[in-house]
């Protein structure tokens, strides 16, 4: 359990449930996050074709599972906020929506052929355990791909909004740290609770699972499906980090 990040006793886990409805307006409106504009296409681009059973790690309210449900994938989605599994559900009655733990995943070994932790494992309590249990799930040659906030981003800010604007890290690079990002868009409030890692923390999650990594992606608003300058001081820092690993045979 790691501390909480106001001085409570709060785990991660907590936070994002007090944050649940919040987060299905936010991840509902068409368009209104990076998800819509160019993320999504991004991290579909990296994933295998269908196989026997794809499943998404912190689903949230379930708009990832839904998009690959469409793709032909067989989906389970699971997450550890009742009150987003609720939602999920309730958008796709049809849809296998589990609440659980992602470091303690309720699936036989080798049951999946494909695991997907969409933004989640900066968000998880347990990272390495969420990792390793993805590693027992999958078969062989199984894939495992996860998207992150980029640890460059959650590690720094830029200085001012202009586009020019130098970007620094005032801090400890490697110090794993708590943080918040409250955002009000468009009269949407979100409180975002995650933990910064740096690179070596995911990639050593991965080796000592057991993973081979094949793909690395270091992804900004100039690539996807849609171009977006609106801010491009994003044109020179990654916002998200994009992996695909493999479990070897």
């Amino acid at each position: 359990m790691y501390p909480s990040l106001e001085g409570g006793d709060n785990t991660l886990q907590q936070r994002w449930e007090e944050q649940a409805r919040n987060w299905v307006r936010w991840a509902r409106q068409p368009g209104h996050d990076s998800y819509w504009r160019f993320h999504r296409d991004a991290f579909l681009s990296l994933l295998p074709p269908p196989g026997r059973l794809t499943l998404d790690v912190g689903c949230g309210e379930g708009r990832l599972a839904r998009d690959l449900k469409a793709r032909g994938h067989q989906v389970m989605a699971i997450d550890a906020s009742p009150t987003l599994v609720a939602h999920a559900r309730e958008a796709d009655p049809s849809m296998d929506v589990r609440l659980g733990d992602a470091a303690r995943l309720p699936l036989p070994d080798q049951a999946a052929d494909l695991v997907l932790a969409f933004m989640s494992l900066q968000d998880m309590d347990d990272m390495v355990g969420a990792v390793r249990e993805a590693f027992r799930v999958l078969g062989p040659e199984g894939r495992f791909c996860l998207a992150v906030v980029h640890p460059l981003n959650s590690a720094g800010k830029f200085s001012s909004e202009a586009a020019d604007a130098p970007f620094t890290i005032a801090g400890d690079y490697f110090a794993r740290h708590l943080y918040s990002d409250a955002i009000d868009r468009d009269g949407l409030p979100m409180t975002f609770h995650s933990q910064h890692r740096p690179l070596e923390g995911y990639f050593s999650a991965l080796e000592q699972a057991g993973f081979l990594v094949e793909a690395v992606r270091e992804v900004t608003v100039g690539q996807g499906s849609l171009q977006d300058p609106r801010d491009p001081r994003w044109l020179r820092i990654p916002l998200f980090l994009h992996v695909r690993a493999l479990k070897p045979a």
